[in-house]
């Protein structure tokens, strides 16, 4: 019996298990069998697997996470890893290996696809910032979520007249903070793409009291600067040299009660952006690349990652999704400022 491989990579997020369960629906058809390798490219590296049949993934389509563990294990982080991955691929003799992670992962995968691997991309970023896809599942999920964090923050900032400033995730793209701000209404939004003075966003805050209102809604992304200013980081690097961030909603928060007088709370979403059942949407898209990701193996088109195109799900070069970011427009941004205070 012929055999694929699947791994998840990066950061978890809702919808990774209906994709694992469409790869494995569609490659039973083909009359494959697939190994689910545990925790990234970890277990690609350590051979740690688990044979995965239509039993392992009865009931894990509304579950949230990946039912294979996650990591951000870089192979060509340590002398050796590399090496052992290929020889673990080699010796299950897998026909192609699915690839299911973001600009990290999936850059991985272009590497070893240079090196001859026959391999085949899923996007998977919860930012929603990976190239050539009109949109990556979990996104939709965790645009709700803190669509509904928002929500909720309304009612206790307008009976305290306070203002509140949430903290979102968005390394570099501040996707889930316009979309999820807009979707909330809050009243000024923060994103890395385009910094703000601190002066303007007291002077929208200000401009809400002056008409009655009196309380406010700051939505910023991690990622996120005042103009002139740095990101606020953490000190400790990932795998990938990546520098954690966080802070962003606190250092705000305290200068604008400085500036404006106004008591200022601070909530930081963090992880309970990640977790969760998958949206519908969230979970069809999955479904959608899980299928197509097999067909592609079956057409022999490695090297080439699944991709959202409209409404159409399409096929596009490792090489287009991994080369740069996708970031918000000005326009979009510019879109969002029409209803700031």
């Amino acid at each position: 019996m012929e055999e694929i491989g699947i791994l998840t990579g990066g950061g978890d997020c809702p919808g990774l298990n209906p994709v694992i369960r469409a790869v494995v629906r569609r490659a039973t058809l083909e009359g494959w069998q697939v190994l689910g390798f545990r925790n990234g490219w970890k277990g690609i590296i350590d051979d740690e697997f688990v044979i995965l049949d239509d039993s392992s993934v009865s009931g894990i389509l509304p579950k949230g996470g990946t039912i294979l563990g996650t990591s951000r294990t870089n192979p060509y982080k340590k002398a050796g890893d590399n090496e052992r991955l290929k020889s673990n691929f080699y010796k299950h003799n897998l026909k192609a290996l699915i690839v299911v992670g973001g600009e990290d992962t999936l850059g991985v995968a272009q590497r070893l696809m240079e090196e001859k691997l026959p391999i085949v991309g899923i996007p998977k970023t919860i930012d929603n910032d990976l190239s050539a896809t009109d949109y990556s599942f979990g996104f939709d999920t965790a645009v709700n979520t803190v669509m509904e964090c928002i929500d909720r923050l309304h009612s206790t900032a307008e009976s305290h007249n306070r203002v509140m400033v949430v903290e979102i995730m968005g390394r570099h793209a501040g996707w889930i903070a316009l979309h999820a701000g807009l979707a909330g209404g809050a009243d000024v939004i923060l994103i890395p793409e385009m910094p703000v003075s601190l002066e303007d966003v007291c002077k929208t805050i200000k401009g809400r009291h002056a008409r009655g209102k009196t309380f406010s809604i700051v939505a910023v992304a991690e990622g996120a600067k005042l103009l002139g200013g740095e990101e606020v980081a953490e000190k400790k690097l990932d795998e990938f040299g990546h520098v954690r961030l966080g802070g962003i909603g606190q250092v705000l928060g305290e200068l604008i009660e400085k500036n404006t007088g106004y008591e200022t709370r601070v909530t930081v979403l963090g992880h309970i952006q990640r977790g969760g059942s998958p949206t519908a949407f969230d979970r069809v898209l999955g479904t959608r690349f899980g299928v197509r990701a097999v067909e592609l193996v079956k057409e022999r088109k490695f090297g080439r990652m699944v991709s959202l195109k409209g409404c159409e799900i399409v096929d596009v070069p490792l090489s287009d999704a991994v080369r740069q970011l996708k970031l918000v427009s000005r326009s979009f941004y510019d879109l969002a400022k029409v209803f700031f205070g």
